[in-house]
């Protein structure tokens, strides 16, 4: 047996070097590259491995190791899975940084490779700088609070254990049933040690990503609950981009004349022009969507794993007859809502039930235009809400208790008369149709699920299943490291682009044009929505000074200039106050060749709101407020109808 011997650090990167995937025949290299944040925990060991011999992975410089782990997040989900960037880091913090992205990405099912640096595995200098100490147990490190995130997770505390390590790791990031987040802890003197090691781990690898049959009995079981069923509605998620089932399923729908609407992973998978795509559905859903589900009979969904937005918090299913039916890489997510699971492939398994339902005739039970009638009502509120332009005479606020003196207040210290969905509608106007947008966190979400349309796939990037604040540049930054040739643009709150934009010198380091839109509302604005709307006064979620006379945040907002901000760190910077100015903006950004940023100064609680969901929250039993009360008497209500598992 013929041995190589080199370091860990080295191994790890021969090893990297070559691991393929193939799919529906295609074989590609799955590693591209490695970000890095270097630190004493991984500079002199994996980093020397880097600089000596990378092979073809390129490395990439981040700024802070969330926002880098989050770019490497987006690019995984632009390239469908099938491409990924690797991520390393210190100990301490390094590490720590990292662990809410490894979070956002099994939430997702997202491949995510993380390598952070760990405290030696001699113990000889302990406790080593950033090091944790645990008196209990000196085995404890900060890679350890990994283990809840992650799909996969080893540390290598001897050269021997690299192997099976990776081999595992490797397992878990192409399986579509169970991917996510994996973790490998690096001790930092086992970085730098060698090993001989076998010359057969460094072989070409091609992880075949199978489309996988059901059981014949769940698809039987399936098609005898569909040609039962009279109001069906099926719900695209994740698992139909991933499979690339987002024409199969337009055309099943199509055929059927069976409504589907999407989720926020599903969304950009099919047309949404499609006569049978009714778009988001639940919380952040359409008017359309939610009226279907209110009646339907069986609900089918494809990839999803039925989270709280999606299901209304199981509340929007009203139909007390409801059947439920998933089609599901994963058992787990197939087995929610009590569902009949169809545990495979979503474009393999939609074309079987397909055929089955062809053989017997079957046709829904929709009447004739009911379907393009609930659409056209849909179509119209969906152009009032678009065209909403903010005059002082007719504005009325999505949350009541937000009085005519604190919108002169907001318009006195921002000046913004943008309203956030016309401001959305402007966007989607002016842009490419083959453009990419990111968002992530706050009211942008349901703005963009409700009235964002596209034809293009893949070109809608959300992340919502941890709806995780600080995403949406750095997610930017990987949609285009995957895709150069398209303009991007991340959709960002003011709150969110506060908490993270580091990562846009990387996209400068990198000549990678992004266009990023601030929606400036001075404030976290969907949760100030939730607090107000539940009876609780605005506390600590406006950006507000500090009130010398009342103690409290309530005073004048605090102005940002955004704009400055994207120019200091290299970027044209535009400021838009209205939409006309914002319309603007975004055609001068797009002639650029350089990253831009467009800071939109937008007027508070003008999302886009309700139609007909619910979401269940935490709402106070005791309150002296009345508004309070009614918000916990509301819950009850909903409860007495929600489905409990």
């Amino acid at each position: 047996m013929k041995r190589i011997k080199m370091t860990v650090g080295q191994a790890i990167v021969k090893f990297l070097n070559n691991q393929y995937v193939q799919f529906d025949g295609v074989e590609s290299q799955f590693i591209d590259g490695i970000f890095t944040v270097f630190g004493h925990g991984m500079v002199v060991g994996l980093g020397q491995a880097l600089q000596e011999n990378p092979g073809h992975l390129k490395v990439y410089q981040g700024r802070n190791e969330q926002g880098m782990a989050h770019a490497a997040i987006s690019y995984a989900k632009q390239n469908n899975r099938r491409r990924i960037i690797a991520c390393t880091s210190s100990i301490g913090p390094g590490a720590a940084n990292m662990i809410t992205a490894a979070l956002t990405a099994s939430i997702n099912n997202i491949p995510l490779l993380l390598f952070p640096s760990d405290s030696f595995a001699t113990r000889q200098p302990d406790p080593v700088l950033q090091q944790v100490e645990q008196p209990n147990d000196l085995s404890i490190t900060t890679n350890d609070c990994y283990k809840p995130v992650t799909r996969y997770w080893d540390r290598i505390s001897r050269p021997e254990h690299l192997m099976p390590a990776l081999v595992n790791a490797m397992r878990v990031l192409t399986d579509v049933s169970n991917t996510g987040a994996v973790c490998i802890a690096l001790p930092q003197d086992v970085q730098g040690e060698s090993f001989e090691f076998p010359e057969y781990f460094f072989k070409k690898r091609v992880h075949h990503i199978s489309r996988r049959l059901a059981d014949s009995r769940e698809i039987e079981e399936a098609v005898n609950f569909i040609s039962e069923s009279k109001k069906p509605l099926f719900i695209a998620g994740g698992g139909v981009r991933y499979s690339e089932a987002g024409e199969t399923l337009q055309t099943f729908c199509e055929k059927f004349n069976i409504p589907y609407a999407e989720t926020q992973a599903g969304k950009s998978a099919t047309k949404s022009s499609s006569p049978m795509n009714l778009g988001g559905v639940g919380v952040t859903g359409t008017m359309a969507a939610n009226t279907i589900a209110e009646k339907a009979d069986l609900v089918v969904g494809i990839g999803t794993r039925f989270n709280d937005f999606v299901t209304g918090s199981k509340e929007i299913f009203r139909n007390p007859e409801v059947k439920f039916i998933t089609i599901n890489t994963s058992e787990f997510d197939g087995s929610k809502l009590d569902a009949n699971p169809v545990i495979g492939d979503a474009k393999l398994n939609l074309d079987v039930i397909s055929e089955k339902l062809s053989s017997i005739n079957y046709k829904p039970f929709y009447k004739k235009g009911e379907i393009s009638k609930i659409q056209m009502e849909w179509k119209k509120e969906r152009e009032t809400v678009c065209k909403a332009v903010y005059t002082e005479k007719d504005f009325v606020p999505c949350v009541p208790s937000w009085t005519p003196e604190i919108i002169k207040d907001y318009l006195r210290d921002i000046g913004g008369t943008i309203t956030e969905s016309n401001g959305v509608s402007v966007i989607r106007e002016v842009i490419d149709d083959d453009a990419i947008v990111v968002a992530a966190a706050g009211s942008l979400p349901a703005d963009l699920e409700r009235i964002w349309t596209t034809d293009v796939k893949d070109t809608y990037n959300m992340e919502y299943g941890a709806s995780c604040m600080g995403y949406e540049i750095a997610g930017a930054l990987g949609s285009k490291l995957a895709e150069p040739d398209r303009e991007v643009y991340a959709l960002v709150g003011d709150g969110s682009f506060l908490m993270l934009n580091s990562e846009i010198t990387t996209a400068v380091q990198e000549n990678a044009k992004i266009t990023i839109i601030v929606f400036d509302n001075a404030a976290f604005g969907c949760i100030n929505n939730l607090q107000m709307g539940n009876g609780i006064g605005s506390l600590c979620t406006e950006f507000r000074y500090r009130n010398d006379k009342t103690g409290k945040t309530d005073g004048n907002y605090i102005y940002v200039d955004f704009a400055k901000v994207g120019e200091g760190y290299g970027m044209k910077g535009y400021t838009a106050k209205t939409s006309d100015e914002l319309r603007s903006a975004l055609e001068d950004a797009k002639k650029q060749t350089k990253s831009c940023i467009i800071d939109a100064k937008v007027l508070p609680k003008t999302m886009t709101e309700g139609y007909n969901s619910w979401w269940h929250i935490g709402v106070a039993s005791v309150s002296k407020s009345e508004a309070t009360q009614a918000a916990y008497k509301n819950m009850l209500n909903k409860l007495r109808n929600a489905r409990m598992y």
